[in-house]
Order: structure tokens, then sequence, then C-alpha cells
């Protein structure tokens, strides 16, 4: 609940069997919070209809019982995340780069560029403040877990690596860095802003 009030999410899956909580108290209490509705996806072990309405009917955009198939579960993730008012529907672009969230694909110039998860969410949140700045703390947010531990320099390991493909593959926008503020696109080289 701490998390769900300190940090901005795209998207809950949540487990209805959690170990202090049932997460059904944990869906009606998200919903009394203000501001923007958080797409919500059930993912229990509780099979019956009677637990799946009572999901959804709590508030629930969607209820997958255990076992699953994890190439479900994305799909409906990203299906409850394309419904209106969300925000992964759309191409964000920024000089030739495309960033198609919903679809997690990276175009230059119309050609396909892979990259790994954390690359993809730091280009896609840099993308989506452009031309602002994302503060390093945000963006290490979005990154990583809490339960993850995350060494000093491991978001500038994950912006070297994604200022490297960049580079290999002809973009025109750049990683800027923000001394001691964090990150932006800008078009052209790469430049230490102060």
């Amino acid at each position: 609940m701490e998390a769900l009030r300190t940090v901005e999410y795209d998207g809950m899956i949540l487990d209805l069997g959690l170990p202090t909580l049932d997460g059904l108290d944990v869906l009606k209490r998200q919903r009394m919070q203000k501001g923007r509705s958080l797409p919500v996806i059930i993912l229990t072990a509780r099979d019956q209809i009677s637990d799946r309405l009572t999901g959804l009917n709590s508030g629930a955009d969607d209820y997958l019982v255990k076992p699953f198939d994890i190439l479900e579960l994305e799909a409906r993730l990203r299906a409850v995340l394309r419904r209106p008012g969300a925000r992964i529907d759309e191409v964000l672009t920024v000089g030739n780069v495309s960033v198609d969230v919903a679809r997690w694909d990276v175009r230059i110039d119309g050609n396909t560029v892979e990259l790994a998860r954390r690359e993809f969410v730091l280009l896609e949140e840099l993308a989506r403040v452009y031309p602002g700045v994302m503060a390093k703390d945000r963006l290490e947010d979005r990154l990583y877990s809490f339960d993850e531990i995350v060494t000093p320099n491991a978001t500038e390991a994950v912006v070297s690596r994604l200022r490297r493909k960049l580079i290999a593959a002809h973009a025109t926008a750049r990683i800027a860095t923000v001394r001691g503020i964090g990150y932006r696109l800008l078009p052209g080289e790469d430049v230490e802003v102060d």
C-alpha cells in the first residue's frame, strides 16, 4: 500500500493470497485513492466463478487463474493498458526514434532496434518527458523493483548501453546527462549539461 501511495505505476498484477492482507482489500483500498485509475489484473489460484465475479465487481480490470501462460498474462496486461486513460496506447517520437509503448517496439528510421527491458523503459520514460529532464531517482523507481539491490552505477550502465545502441542505429536523438539531476533526450550528439 505504501508503494501505491508513493510511486506512479502503469498497471498492477495483484495476487489475492498475500501474506498479511487479502488482495481484495488491497484492491478496494487502491480504488478509494484519488487520482488516475490504475489498471489491475488479479492473478490467483481462486478459480470459482464466484471468486471471479467478486474480483471483477471489486474493481479489477481482468482476472487470470493460475496456472497461466506468461504470454497470456502479457497479452492481457497490454489489453488493459490500451484502454482509454491508460498511458501505454501511444507511439512516442523524438527525432527519427519512435517508441511504440503497446508493442514494446523501438524503431529508428523505420528499422527495429532490439533493446533489453530496462533500456526500453529508460528510452520510453525519456521520450515521455521530452524535451524535459527525468530525475535520476524517478528513473530508478521505473527501472528497478523495491526488492532489487541497485548498485550506485546501475542506472549509468543502462544509460551507457542505450547510448551505444542509439549511436549504432544512427539515431538523431541522444541522451544528455543533466549533472546532479538526471537525463534528457536531445537532438544531436551526447552532451554533458550542468
